[in-house]
């Protein structure tokens, strides 16, 4: 486990978790905000986007009382990203990418409590200065979970992110000490 405890935590990714993303990035419900609808994933999209990573991506499963439930990944800002995002006099940044693959477990506080786990982890124990996100502006649901832990719109990023067919406009937040 790299964060938590038995009941809710984060532990790195598997060889054995290949079948929960493909399951999770077969759901619309799911594709709907991670990776697009006309972006179904098979087992070899899977082992090519999450098991043939950066090093310096962590790839981990959110699981809720022993049971995989998510997907989240952290990662250090590269020189580019950090410049894209204006953060170019920083050293320690950290971004995310985060889905609950179990609708059950949708509206329940559950995202609220991983990002809060991430946030002590990437600044108490990774000594980040700041976090970073960036999902979609119309992703209201996941910007208000994101809100809720501390984290602020800094910039407005138009034509952002290619999903589901178009360049979709998103929203820079940070989470800052």
């Amino acid at each position: 486990m790299i964060i938590g405890d038995e009941k809710f935590g984060i532990r790195e990714l598997l060889k054995s978790d290949k079948l929960f993303l493909v399951k999770w990035l077969n759901d619309p419900l799911i594709l709907q905000y991670y990776e697009g609808r006309d972006n179904p994933h098979d087992t070899e999209m899977v082992n090519q986007n999450f098991y043939q990573q950066e090093d310096n991506v962590t790839c981990c499963i959110i699981e809720f009382e022993q049971k995989a439930i998510g997907y989240i990944q952290f990662y250090p800002l590269d020189s580019q990203e950090k410049k894209e995002y204006g953060y170019d006099d920083l050293d320690d940044i950290y971004g995310t990418d985060q889905f609950i693959g179990e609708i059950d477990y949708w509206d329940k506080g559950i995202g609220t409590r991983l990002m809060k786990l991430m946030i002590d982890h990437l600044m108490y124990k990774k000594h980040s200065e700041k976090i970073v996100l960036d999902p979609q502006a119309w992703n209201q649901r996941a910007i208000a979970c994101y809100e809720k832990c501390g984290f602020k719109k800094v910039k407005y990023l138009p034509k952002h992110e290619y999903h589901e067919g178009e360049l979709r406009d998103c929203w820079l937040m940070e989470y800052s000490r």
